[in-house]
């Protein structure tokens, strides 16, 4: 009796993953990956954009139906879109991800590091990785836009 009850409370748990994935789908939500941004087409002219929390995602308007939206910081927002007028053209859910189809992720003890393999490996800040390879990486990426902006090396007699 016991395995007969486990095999049915399985099977309508089982039964019931495809429609919460299904339910995510519907939502609608505008996915963006964190550092990267994204199109988004309106349907009549914007005059003004409001992010619920500016802090997870950026939205610019490139023209009067053309939105950039850049994705800052993991998270769930929203995005609202205002016309002329101050209706809404668009009010939608906007969660931002991280793209860790080419990531790697190491541990050395309880510090985290991450790297970003696409073919070679280069070490890359994520969130939650250990503060002193944030510190290294700065640094190095400081001094690489300080090399790369310099002036141009002068030839001698000119």
């Amino acid at each position: 009796m016991k395995i007969l009850a486990r095999f049915l409370a399985l099977s309508l748990f089982c039964s019931l993953l495809p429609v919460s994935a299904k339910a995510n789908q519907e939502t609608g939500a505008i996915q963006v990956k964190v550092d990267r941004a994204k199109v988004m087409k309106i349907a009549r002219p914007a005059s003004m954009i409001i992010i619920g929390n500016p802090a997870i995602a950026d939205a610019t308007i490139k023209d009067s139906q053309t939105l950039i939206i850049t994705g800052k910081r993991y998270g769930t927002t929203n995005l609202i879109v205002l016309d002329s007028a101050g209706e809404p053209i668009a009010d939608e859910v906007l969660t931002v991800s991280s793209d860790r189809s080419s990531s790697v992720v190491v541990y050395r003890g309880a510090k985290r590091s991450t790297l970003n393999c696409s073919p070679e490996c280069d070490p890359v800040y994520r969130i939650g990785d250990d503060p002193d390879t944030l510190s290294n990486l700065s640094q190095q990426f400081s001094q690489h836009f300080s090399d790369a902006t310099s002036d141009p090396a002068q030839i001698d007699g000119e």
